[in-house]
């Protein structure tokens, strides 16, 4: 695809909004939802044989980087703050299978962070058998953890790959010297080649990159470069996200000078020739920011209409239920979205007094999951089938969506959308721009200032 874009076409569509990682988003979530309601989800799943997918959240970092719009605590890398960590990790696994049971199928595990390999070599095996003793992990289960090049060496990745982890996703971010000064995460290229070319000599089924454009310092001309690096080791997926630049709600944000981050029109540019450029390299663009090699399993379940998305990111290994074990990790159990608190000393506490520890949550309503099914579609595959929504929800798309018809025209007219009886498909211009056709589907957006909530789109 080669699009060029004018400067009115990107003013008019360079708003704020969500990411649409969960919907409703996370602003609407509140502490009326508690662990007397999570509790109630637990056991409720308990009855059913439902799968889970797991994600553990390692929120430590030795370092901060600035560009970050993670949950991380900056410490240096000793024993005892990992050993403390992992102690209460296991003891909010307790809690959790006193309500469900032991045993419980794992389709998909991941860990993230934070910098999981923070975590030393005995750290890690404790935890993880402590996950093999408490449930159970499916043979083809996909079971991934991020590494930061900065912080492994090559008996922690032999370990992991003893332990069973299939799926690397190596935080690269930009190669350019320049940039990474700007962004606090100083890499070289031979050190992420080295253990790039080492995981593949241990043979993971799927080693990933991600990067991010729009950062401080970074060019077309810089970019490129990075790119092209990075397609000559040909990782399995790149995920290429857009920096969200939101000092108001990361404050470590504020070191970054904003006259050194590319306007909106160039970090455009950077994006589409980013695109373009694996395109031409054999990669498939998989919904909103990802790409997968062609023959990757992800490139052929978004061709055959059956990606799906979660908080881990987008997956092929699609579990019915999503469980997060952890300082701020978030799950969707029973129709309910359930986050842990962010501060640590509160995480602790709580766990010492034998609770679970909720921080807020929200049940969703029956509307929250026609809309959460919409923009899932429009965020998954770039296109809304009406009648797989006849057939879900028992109401026709048109009707239920009536108020909605006038964004609907706009979408059309600004060609993002092309749209018929049967169905809504996202035109090439609408790819760039999918967040913005998910807002016209967001209830919770009408009336409601969202300046300082969410990054710009674009």
């Amino acid at each position: 695809m080669s699009l060029t874009i004018d400067h009115a076409t990107i003013k008019k569509f360079d708003i704020v909004g969500p990411r649409y990682t969960s919907y409703p988003t996370a602003p609407q979530w509140s502490a009326d939802f508690n662990e007397k309601n999570y509790i109630a989800k637990l056991k409720s799943f308990a009855k059913t044989d439902k799968s889970l997918s797991l994600y553990i959240h390692i929120p430590f970092c030795q370092s901060m980087c600035t560009y970050c719009g993670c949950n991380v605590i900056i410490r240096p890398q000793k024993d005892k703050y990992g050993d403390e960590y992992v102690d209460y990790l296991c003891r909010e696994i307790d809690l959790l299978t006193q309500h469900i049971g032991m045993d419980r199928v794992i389709k998909q595990f991941h860990w993230g962070g934070g910098t999981p390999t923070y975590l030393n070599t005995d750290q890690i095996t404790t935890l993880f058998d402590k996950v093999k003793q408490s449930f159970t992990i499916a043979d083809d289960a996909e079971i991934a953890i991020e590494i930061d090049p900065r912080t492994i060496d090559f008996p922690k990745v032999d370990l992991l790959k003893k332990l069973g982890f299939n799926r690397i996703s190596m935080g690269v971010q930009d190669f350019d010297q320049e940039v990474q000064k700007e962004i606090n995460r100083m890499q070289s290229f031979e050190l992420v080649k080295e253990f790039y070319d080492y995981c593949r000599k241990l043979d993971f089924d799927s080693v990933n990159f991600d990067l991010i454009y729009g950062l401080p310092e970074q060019t077309q001309e810089s970019f490129h470069a990075t790119v092209e690096r990075v397609v000559a080791l040909k990782p399995d997926r790149i995920a290429l996200y857009s920096f969200a630049y939101v000092p108001w709600l990361k404050k470590h944000q504020k070191k970054i000078d904003v006259d050194h981050l590319p306007s909106v029109d160039d970090k455009l540019d950077i994006f589409i020739q980013s695109r373009e450029k694996l395109l031409a390299e054999g990669y498939a663009a998989i919904a909103m920011d990802h790409f997968a090699l062609k023959e990757d399993e992800m490139a052929r379940a978004f061709q055959a209409n059956k990606l799906y998305r979660n908080f881990m990111g987008y997956t092929v290994k699609p579990a019915d239920e999503f469980i997060g074990i952890g300082l701020t990790s978030i799950g969707f159990l029973e129709n309910s979205f359930i986050q842990n608190t962010k501060f640590i000393n509160d995480y602790y506490k709580a766990i010492d007094e034998g609770r679970l520890p909720v921080e807020r949550g929200l049940q969703l309503s029956e509307d929250d999951i026609i809309r959460q099914w919409v923009i899932s579609s429009l965020m998954c595959h770039f296109e809304v089938d009406k009648n797989a929504f006849f057939e879900r929800f028992a109401v026709p798309f048109n009707e239920y969506f009536e108020d909605e018809r006038k964004h609907l025209e706009n979408c059309v007219k600004n060609n993002l959308i092309e749209e018929n009886n049967d169905i809504i498909k996202v035109c090439d211009l609408g790819k760039l721009f999918v967040r913005n056709i998910c807002m016209g589907f967001d209830i919770y957006l009408r009336n409601k200032k969202t300046e300082q909530r969410y990054s710009k789109t674009i």
